[in-house]
């Protein structure tokens, strides 16, 4: 092993933030994990890092060849020159709507950067709302995990296109495309690259505070979603990744590219390959509207996932579903409700065992490739009932994930 081959993940995401130090045979080295500071971001990302980086583990520190970070999707800021933000951050589930009928008005249907809460939206919203003096003062529009990987290498304007996808980034050609071009806020675009790639050094200050070595490089990023997806173990098109955490998020690796917003489906670029899927509204915040988690595994011990269920829902919390149907009316069908809460708990699971198949058949029926096999993450994972009932509808293996930490998955994404 050489000095400086260790690779180091760092994750943003939206309950903490955690790191993930790998070997170049992807095994893991050591993990920390720790809370958000108490402070405004940006300022809480910038701290939140640094403590990160003084976790690590003093013999470790100079073994670290590569640093890759992710952050969450859609999360942005807007910068001046020197990297500063002219205005709080927007996160990744802040709506936009006084900016949507602009944003559609440029991008393509299907396109992921035509929603309220994407990337797009955000800086047409900051260019119609910010004062003239302050919008003069914009220069970079940069994601979280842009914003913070710059405070590792110092080059403001750098993104990737996982994270420029929501922006209206097109992952196709690889270009921004020409609606895009010549608009008033267009001069804060940041400059995309292919996620891992090298952007620079980790700057002297940054190496010698934290004991770096300093030719350690610092890779573009990810999404958080993304990393963990890279985390999984899945490798091969068809290799599926279903996610149960409080919603349910599927995603396949594909040789064709699928591109369908009317059923909340959209691809990301994996090298040669494509990352397609959606998120459904269903998933563990259901199940939590009803049994506390001691319940819930208490009352999962005692489901024969043999027996069929008579009960025929559509779990969700609130009216409104993405994926695999696209309808902000769609009512939860959570009736009848039994007596038994086991029958109740197991008429439930399997409602969400359905959406997941519908999802995979949604995603075979339009063209992509055929599914081999699901890795399971999410708090999800840790249900074996949950697995036995999947399975029984699923003609794949079903495994659990390899690892459920996304900064695992950055770390990894790091390795040249």
């Amino acid at each position: 092993m050489t000095v400086t081959s260790l690779a180091l993940g760092l994750d943003f995401g939206t309950s903490g933030v955690r790191a993930a130090v790998v070997n170049p045979q992807r095994h893991l080295c050591w993990q920390h994990r720790a809370s958000y500071p108490d402070l405004p971001a940006p300022d809480c990302w910038q701290q939140a890092l640094f403590s990160l980086l003084e976790a690590l583990p003093q013999d470790i520190r100079p073994q670290v060849g590569r640093i890759a970070i992710d952050g969450t999707s859609a999360t942005v800021v807007l910068c001046d020159a020197l990297g500063e933000a002219i205005a709080p951050p927007l996160f990744y589930n802040h709506p936009c709507p006084d900016s949507l009928t602009t944003v559609k008005a440029l991008a393509p249907i299907h396109s992921p950067a035509a929603s309220a809460t994407s990337s797009l939206a955000k800086l047409v919203w900051w260019h119609q709302a910010l004062p003239a003096e302050t919008w003069r003062r914009a220069r970079y529009l940069l994601h979280q995990a842009d914003w913070v990987s710059a405070q590792l290498h110092g080059q403001w304007g750098v993104s990737d296109y996982h994270n420029s996808l929501k922006l209206g980034y097109d992952v196709g050609r690889l270009g921004y495309p020409s609606w895009m071009l010549g608009q008033p806020w267009s001069p804060v675009l940041p400059r995309v690259v292919a996620p891992g790639a090298p952007v620079g050094p980790v700057m002297a200050s940054v190496a010698q505070r934290f004991g770096l070595a300093p030719q350690c490089q610092v890779v573009a990023g990810t999404t958080d979603s993304i990393a963990a997806f890279l985390a999984s173990g899945a490798t091969d098109p068809g290799d599926g990744v279903t996610s149960l955490g409080s919603t349910l998020v599927i995603k396949l690796l594909s040789d064709q590219r699928i591109e369908a917003g009317e059923y909340g489906i959209y691809s990301h670029r994996l090298g040669f390959q494509w990352l397609v899927g959606g998120a459904s509204n269903s998933g563990g915040a259901v199940l939590e509207k009803f049994f506390t988690r001691e319940a819930l595994i208490a009352l999962s011990q005692q489901i024969n996932p043999v027996e069929a269920t008579p009960l025929d829902y559509y779990p969700l919390v609130s009216p409104g579903e993405r994926f695999p149907i696209n309808d902000p009316g769609l009512a939860p069908r959570l009736t009848p409700r039994p007596d038994d809460d086991v029958a109740f708990l197991h008429g439930l699971l399997m409602g969400i065992a359905r959406i997941e198949q519908r999802g995979y058949e949604l995603l075979a029926q339009l063209g992509a490739s055929p599914l081999r096999q699901i890795y399971t993450a999410g708090g999800g994972a840790a249900n074996e009932t949950w697995r036995q009932l999947r399975a029984s509808l699923m003609s794949v293996p079903i495994k659990n994930a390899a690892s459920v930490e996304a900064a695992v998955g950055s770390a990894y994404l790091a390795l040249p």
